[in-house]
């Protein structure tokens, strides 16, 4: 089992931290990481693809599992949907693996880089959650190394409470093997987008509000450099599945080659180079000249047809594009809020972003339903999240202001995601958790690492 010490960097370059890498192929060698880390006094985390934004994959000192080698689709039935993989599968190669036989994956992250084990450990949302919940929610089975050398099957209903906690659970409990899920029937490898604008923040919460129950997927864009009457206004993208007969040609549609996002612009310049190109705009005039074009070409409605993995995968269209932020990094902050407070609440943060003068440069908005994880994110309502560019030379500045953030977002009953927030207090954490929550959460992490040899970088941030 070969480990490297290596430096780590979270997906938006914004944090760092020195481990132990080691790259496990298969549920032997975690249980010798974890033998490794109690002789040496480490501790241990796992890592998939490192596409957090925040700590969640970091381990500063720590032994950090990079799970990438466990990647094998074990199972895949075609004709029932169920499919059994290794943690280390990416949603991309799940997708590719099931579209092309009429299936796909149930929820998605924007970015289809992300693996399996790092989806459950967060226990993703998408753009359906509305509808479709968690990707936890479509777990049929797991199973899981444990730091005591156990090996443990979880489902809804055997091993119930560890089920709904290390779904959610950021790889505290346990290790991830084997992930069983159930994908979802689709007749065309098109999905039918209406594209409409909405002219400020209350519009906005109602186009998501009422055109979720008519549609599979819906998201918003907003334009987060507006102020005033204009506050909050954006593009609603509202899609739906077609039916069974409404594509006239469904095997052309779900080939691959007809999904496959593009490399290169035109056929001739490639992807790949864009964030270069990008980086100039990545400041407060560059970026509010974006904002205001986008907006701009948003404002006809129009409805056209849309691969699903262009639709879904819109992170994916420019490889390497946070490196358009320069060296110091980005930071997403993500916020969820109930239905009935989140016009107010954000109303309040996009104006002291402005106020501060460190406006988000990028803003993303969906529609949620609540679930029943332990470490739940999910609220009846709405989530935003914010991208903004970090300056070492401004960096306590801003998270003095991101941390505002989260007394507004919890005085409006609001929760948090965090393969996000990278600036999240404990205390904040306990406050939206509640003590029941956590003190439950530790009681399971006793049972199931009593030498408490899983952690990360976040946990400590957020468990103390």
């Amino acid at each position: 089992m070969r480990t490297t010490f290596t430096q780590l960097e979270n997906f938006g370059h914004s944090l760092d931290a020195p481990a132990y890498l080691i790259k496990p192929r298969g549920t032997e060698e975690i249980y010798s990481a974890f033998k490794l880390a109690k002789q040496n006094e480490l501790t241990v985390t796992a890592r998939g693809a490192g596409r957090s934004y925040n700590d969640a994959a970091l381990n500063g000192g720590g032994i950090v599992l990079d799970m990438t080698a466990m990647d094998q689709i074990l199972e895949w039935d075609p004709a029932t949907g169920l499919v059994r993989c290794e943690p280390g599968v990416t949603l991309e190669k799940l997708w590719q693996k099931v579209e092309p036989e009429g299936w796909w994956p149930p929820v998605v992250s924007g970015t289809m880089r992300t693996t399996l084990g790092g989806c459950l450990s967060a226990n993703i949302h998408g753009k359906n959650n509305f509808k479709m919940g968690t990707i936890g929610e479509h777990v049929l089975e797991f199973t899981a190394t444990l730091p005591t050398g156990a090996e443990v099957t979880c489902s809804p209903k055997k091993n119930a409470d560890l089920f709904y906690a290390m779904i959610s659970g950021y790889g505290m409990l346990g290790i991830f093997t084997s992930i069983t899920l159930q994908m979802k029937r689709i007749y065309s490898g098109l999905l039918v987008v209406d594209a409409l604008p909405v002219q400020n923040l209350n519009r906005h919460l109602t186009a998501l509000y009422d055109g979720a129950p008519h549609n599979d997927y819906i998201v918003g864009w907003m334009e987060t450099f507006a102020g005033g009457s204009g506050l909050g206004r954006g593009q609603i993208h509202a899609a739906r599945y077609l039916h069974e007969g409404e594509d006239p040609n469904p095997q052309e549609t779900m080939k691959l080659k007809n999904q496959i996002l593009p490399p290169r612009i035109f056929g001739v310049f490639p992807k790949g180079l864009l964030h270069y190109f990008m980086r100039p705009f990545a400041n407060n005039l560059g970026w509010r000249m974006v904002n205001i074009a986008k907006y701009i070409v948003s404002l006809p409605k129009h409805t056209f047809r849309q691969p699903h993995a262009a639709f879904h995968f819109l992170l994916d269209y420019v490889p390497n594009w946070e490196l358009s932020y320069g060296r110091d990094g980005l930071i997403q902050y993500q916020s969820f809020l109930p239905k009935e407070t989140a016009e107010a609440a954000w109303t309040e943060v996009l104006k002291l972003s402005q106020k501060r003068g460190m406006p988000s440069y990028l803003g993303v908005t969906k529609r949620h339903r609540p679930d029943k994880f332990l470490l739940t994110h999910s609220v009846d309502g709405f989530s935003l999240a914010l991208d903004f560019k970090v300056k070492n030379s401004t960096r306590a500045k801003m998270s003095a202001m991101l941390q505002e953030f989260d007394k507004i977002i919890i005085a409006h009953g609001g929760r948090f995601y965090f393969a996000k927030n990278s600036e999240t207090t404990a205390e904040t954490a306990l406050a939206f958790y509640g003590e029941e929550t956590v003190k439950k959460f530790k009681q399971l992490k006793k049972r199931c690492d009593p030498n408490e040899l899983l952690e990360s970088d976040l946990y400590r941030r957020i468990f103390g």
